[in-house]
Formats: C-alpha cells, sequence, structure tokens
C-alpha cells in the first residue's frame, strides 16, 4: 500500500510492520487520550493531530522504531533529563520498537505540545490585534 493509499489512522497501523503495530496502537491511544478535543488525520503520508485547524503532534512508524515530531527545541529543552536515552535530531524523537511504549512521557509531550500551540495561537492573535 503506497502512502497516497493511507486514508485513515487505523489504516496507516494496519499498513506496518507486524512489530511495530502494537507499539503504534499504544501510541495513538496516549495521544488520543492527552488530546481528546484534537481531529485525527493523515497529513504528509503518516498520523497526525490537529487543534484549531493547525497540526499540534505527529507520530510515524519504521522499521527499528516509531517517532513523535515535532520536538522543538522548547520540548527537547523541557524533557531533556527524560528523554536523555533516547535519539532527538532534526525535530524528531525516536523510540526503539525493542523498548516498552514510554505511556507517561508521550502523554506529557503532547500535553506539552497543545500548551505550545495555544501559546503560538495567543501571541498570533495579540499581534494581529495590533
Amino acid at each position: 500500500m503506497s502512502k497516497s493509499d493511507i486514508k485513515s489512522v487505523a489504516g496507516y497501523i494496519a499498513a506496518q510492520p507486524a512489530a511495530a503495530r502494537a507499539a503504534l496502537k499504544r501510541v495513538r491511544g496516549t495521544i488520543r487520550k492527552a488530546m481528546p478535543k484534537a481531529e485525527e488525520v493523515i497529513s504528509y503520508g503518516i498520523p497526525a493531530y490537529k487543534l484549531n485547524g493547525r497540526v499540534v503532534i505527529f507520530f510515524a512508524g519504521w522499521k527499528q522504531h516509531y517517532s513523535i515530531y515535532p520536538a522543538t527545541d522548547g520540548l527537547a529543552e523541557a524533557f531533556k533529563d527524560e528523554l536523555a536515552s533516547y535519539e532527538i535530531s532534526k525535530g524528531t524523537i525516536r523510540f526503539p520498537l525493542s523498548e516498552p511504549v514510554p505511556v507517561r512521557l508521550i502523554e506529557r509531550i503532547a500535553k506539552f505540545r497543545v500548551k505550545q500551540a495555544a501559546e503560538r495561537a495567543k501571541a498570533k492573535a495579540a499581534k494581529t490585534k495590533r
């Protein structure tokens, strides 16, 4: 199945290697719990969660890991101790499939991204009022 054929997050997960599916289902559930009002979509061929029409967080599965995006500088700094054992580069946090899904950490990251998005929207609104 090509990326363009994937129309839903469930379809995306089903198209992943068997070894990744359980972890991706857990990541999906964790993000949905942390962001109950978010719209679940496919964007850039991977699962994404939108609030107020803007993507707040993405995740994707790979052969040896799954990733959460975007890992902004503020996020990386706020979670630097908890993320120390994970690879972070170019706005991506990579979690090995060989380890348990860090549910609490992913939930906190999702909530942090919601907070960042709200602050960005608030700043943008204040700027346009001037």
